[in-house]
């Protein structure tokens, strides 16, 4: 399977800009970076598609940007993870179910 194209809208000193590129080194994803700090022109792109922080990530073959590190949509995105669930599976990473007495359903 084809590694697809990864471009990710970064700004300096965002712990957030910082979570997903560590994510994707870690995974070994090839990817590009734009810094909207550093290169006006950069900013300008983003704002063009109506979005206004990073990080943004855009994975080729994908209709929406992720915003922020949202670490499972990133991996469901990338092939990372079992397609045949959503992202917003309890199944993925991070999900941690709390039982609260309190709460009848």
């Amino acid at each position: 399977m084809k590694e697809p194209k990864v471009l990710v809208y970064i700004s300096n000193n965002s712990k957030e800009c910082e979570n997903v590129i560590q994510f994707l080194q870690e995974w070994h994803i090839t990817y590009q970076t734009k810094n909207v700090n550093e290169q006006r022109a950069n900013m300008k792109e983003l704002q063009n598609l109506g979005i206004y922080g990073t990080p943004a990530i855009f994975v080729e073959g994908e209709k929406e940007p992720i915003l922020g590190f949202q670490k499972n949509k990133l991996k469901y995105y990338l092939g990372l993870a079992d397609k045949s669930m959503t992202y917003y599976s309890s199944l993925f990473d991070g999900y941690e179910h709390k039982s609260d007495n309190n709460h009848r359903f």
